[in-house]
């Protein structure tokens, strides 16, 4: 029976601990290793690959204060990236933005500031009245703009989220996971400037004025941890003390995710434990980065022939250190049997990654544009250009 009960004591250990996944590549199954005893939850991911390295409780919905700020950063910077708001552009205060408690940079009703000054009260000093006034300015209320943040959460597979505020300040029906806050993250990242605003451990708002506001980062790793900028802290009576942390070393980027801590001090050294284990044992294997030309999309009958393809992210693989990466190789698979008109977003192909003759990874490729069909008179010249077309 003593035996019975050590045997059911040492499981229920293991259950409770961070359980580390296997990676491509790795020698063997890691064994499960807790690296955060005192958190509620937690993630540590892979930014490029979305790979979960490890996890505890990763999809217990709790209530995640202003680590909800992530999603609002992420809204601005996608406005931002279509054009419908600018970094220079003025953002009035209303009374019900600068009525809002807690975490503020003390915006006075009818006040202005540009949209990068609003993001620095957000990233930096955690500013609920800056993140609401960055919602009305983008869709008209707050109602509005916590509509769009569910519809967002919804389309990156944020399966156990609902927002019902822009700023993370108690209510009801708010709550998330620490895999979706992992989710989130990622996804901000792939705005590179948001660094420079959660990265950022001092500045000051209001600077011509006869008493400019100091901002200190409320992320004290984005001084202390080497490579660390961002992302965001929270901290609720309810919550207690949550972080989605990220920092890059080399060619690895990962986030690292807690909740439920409780007191900063914990926090702070629990994210730098999941970040030291992530450095020591892992590596990234890139394969394209951001930018880089991957070649041309031929489109049967378009209004032009072809589109170049350049990579929107960074494409890589997460490897344990030492693996041997002598044998990996990647192909381009277009499918060369789409006619127009194609849409922006269109499934047009995939990455393949093998190692050897084995698959071992997969990345889609969608149309970066739309193209029309063409008129027949188009099409025509095409034809006899190419008839009569000699080298």
């Amino acid at each position: 029976m003593r035996k019975k009960g050590l045997l059911s004591f040492i499981c229920f250990q293991l259950c409770a601990m961070l359980v580390l996944p296997s990676v491509f590549a790795a020698e063997s199954k890691p064994q499960p290793v807790d690296l955060t005893p005192n958190a509620q939850s937690a993630v540590l991911m892979d930014a490029d690959t979305g790979t979960v390295i490890a996890e505890k409780n990763k999809d217990v919905k709790l209530p995640p204060a202003s680590i909800t700020k992530i999603m609002t950063m992420l809204l601005i910077m996608e406005a931002i990236d279509k054009g419908s708001l600018k970094m220079d552009e003025k953002v009035s205060v209303s009374e019900y933005a600068a009525s809002m408690g807690g975490s503020q940079i003390f915006l006075e009703p009818g006040e202005q500031m540009t949209v990068q000054e609003m993001l620095k009260g957000i990233a930096m000093a955690s500013g609920n009245d800056a993140s609401v006034a960055m919602a009305e300015k983008i869709a008209g209320s707050e109602e509005n703009f916590v509509s769009m943040m569910n519809e967002r959460a919804q389309q990156l597979g944020m399966k156990n989220t609902h927002f019902s505020n822009c700023n993370g300040l108690p209510v009801a029906n708010h709550y998330t996971t620490a895999n979706d806050i992992a989710i989130m993250s990622r996804e901000l990242l792939k705005h590179e400037g948001i660094t420079s605003f959660t990265g950022a451990y001092q500045d000051y708002l209001r600077k011509d004025s006869p008493k400019p506001f100091w901002l200190v980062n409320t992320n004290k790793l984005v001084r202390f941890y080497s490579g660390a900028d961002g992302l965001k802290t929270g901290y609720t009576s309810e919550a207690k003390f949550c972080l989605s942390a990220t920092a890059k070393r080399d060619n690895l980027r990962v986030i690292a995710v807690v909740l439920g801590e409780p007191n900063t001090k914990t926090r702070n050294a629990e994210v730098t434990k999941l970040f030291d284990y992530a450095f020591a044992q892992y590596m990234n294997y890139p394969i394209f980065k951001t930018g880089d030309q991957l070649g041309e999309f031929m489109i049967n009958k378009g209004e032009v022939s072809s589109l170049p393809l350049t990579a929107k992210q960074n494409y890589s693989m997460l490897m344990k250190k030492g693996t041997d990466t002598a044998n990996i190789r990647h192909e381009l698979v277009l499918d060369t049997s789409i006619k127009a008109p194609v849409r922006t977003g269109q499934p047009i192909g995939k990455i393949v990654v093998y190692n050897g003759d084995a698959v071992i990874a997969e990345y889609p490729l969608e149309s970066p544009a739309d193209v029309a069909k063409a008129s027949w008179w188009k099409l025509f010249k095409r034809t006899t250009s190419s008839l009569f077309h000699t080298d």
